[in-house]
This record gives C-alpha cells, structure tokens and sequence, in this order.
C-alpha cells in the first residue's frame, strides 16, 4: 500500500473539518450526524473515521481550527509592530470571525458545553487558548500604559480580560438572537468601553 504523504493528510483531514463545518451550520450540532458529514464530505466512512473517531472529535477540532485561525491573525498585527489596545484586538477578532465564520455555531457550542461532559472537555480548550491569545495580545499595550505610570499590566489584565471575553460572546449571542442587532454600532461601543 502506498504510503501517505504529510501533505496529503492534513489536505484530507481539512477537507473533512470544511464539511463538517457545512454541516454543523446547516443542520445544527444536535441534528448532524456522522452520516451527513460523510455525504457532504463526499468520502468513505473510512476515510472519515481515519481521520476522527466521531462527531464530538469533529467538533472540537472545528472550534479548535476557527479560533486558531484568529489567534494568528492577531500575531500577525503584533508581528507587524502595531501596538494593539484592548479595543482593537477585541475588535480585530469579532470583525474576523463575523466575517469568516458561522457564530452561530459558536452560540451551540457553548450551550453543549453546559450539558455535554465531553463537548464541554472539547470547547474548554479552544476557549482557553482564545483567553491566552486575548492576554498575550494585549499584554504589550498594559506593559506600554504602565510603564506611563498607569495601572501594574498583570492587575489590569486580570480586570480586563474576563470583561472583554464577555464581550466578545455577547456580541455573538446578539447577533444570532436579534435581527435588528447593529453590529458596527456594538463593536464602536467596544471601543469606548474597553481601553483605547
């Protein structure tokens, strides 16, 4: 049997994440099923199970890739020297997952968190990874204020960090429950709300 190459691997295995992305956004969490993912996949059970060992194994590997996918976005900007304000990266990361992802998935996978052990276990990480990249990037900004004569950086990150997360879902809860939810104004409210 030919031996597969790295590349080809990866290719397949985002291949499947992107169906399974479909899928969840289509049907929702609860009503997919592995047999929805492989048809819209277009793949072999085998193929898909070579890859993950069920839908919750997808899952988390979906929020893991869309948040990971931010986090660079966000390194990138800090990489480029820009000295980012709490504002601003709450406001780069929202921007870019409205713009790129369905936050509506976000919304289910959070209530399957409170109820579902394993989900819970699955989101858990990608969520703190999504906390330290809010810390890591906003860090710098801190370091700069204080260093003015403004607060210690690690006492007003540990203020600001829990209310920019809260934020962030609150803006992606409003924006799946209300039609009228005006988004630009919300993330300009961002702004004055957070450090700038």
């Amino acid at each position: 049997m030919p031996k597969v190459s790295e590349e080809h691997r990866i290719a397949r295995r985002d291949e499947i994440l992107d169906a399974a992305l479909r899928t969840f956004s289509e049907k929702g969490l609860e009503r997919a099923s592995m047999a929805d993912i492989i048809a819209e996949s277009r793949l072999s059970a085998g193929a898909i199970y070579g890859h993950f060992r069920g839908k919750r194994e997808l899952i988390a590997a979906v929020a893991e890739r869309t948040l990971a996918s931010r986090s660079r976005e966000l390194a990138e900007e800090q990489a480029a020297g820009r000295l980012l304000s709490p504002a601003d990266v709450l406001g780069l990361l929202l921007r870019g997952m409205r713009d790129t992802f369905d936050t509506g998935l976000l919304v289910q996978l959070w209530a399957a968190a409170a109820t579902d052990t394993e989900v819970g276990e699955a989101v858990r990480g990608p969520v703190a990874a999504i906390r330290a990249t809010f810390t890591g990037a906003m860090r710098p900004w801190f370091e700069a204020r204080a260093a003015e004569g403004g607060a210690p950086a690690e006492e007003a990150l540990t203020r600001c960090i829990p209310l920019a997360m809260a934020l962030g879902q609150g803006f992606m809860i409003q924006r799946q429950l209300f039609d009228d939810f005006d988004e630009e104004r919300y993330l300009a409210m961002v702004a004055e709300v957070l450090p700038h």
